[in-house]
């Protein structure tokens, strides 16, 4: 699945989404990068956090973050991002 996060809650909910099919907890994903649930859990709710727990996670899940410009679509179809 490939989605497009443009805001820190969108991110967040990705995070979850992907942690949630790889079966793991947010206990389980803060022990394998040695940090505590409650970060797991803000990096999470509100996509905040610090750049180093963003890119711990991504490789504990097995993502990568890739910049590029965004799409251009009609203003319609942002809201179905949202």
């Amino acid at each position: 699945m490939v989605s497009a996060s443009r805001s820190p809650k969108q991110l967040g909910a990705d995070l979850r989404r992907y942690r949630k099919r790889r079966n793991l907890t947010q206990v389980g994903l803060s022990e394998q990068i040695n940090k505590r649930q409650a970060t797991i859990s803000t990096l999470e709710g509100a996509g905040s956090g610090t750049l180093e727990t963003l890119y711990a996670v991504l490789a504990a899940l097995d993502l990568e973050l890739i910049i590029r410009p965004r799409s251009k679509t009609e203003r319609a179809d942002l809201g179905e991002i949202f």
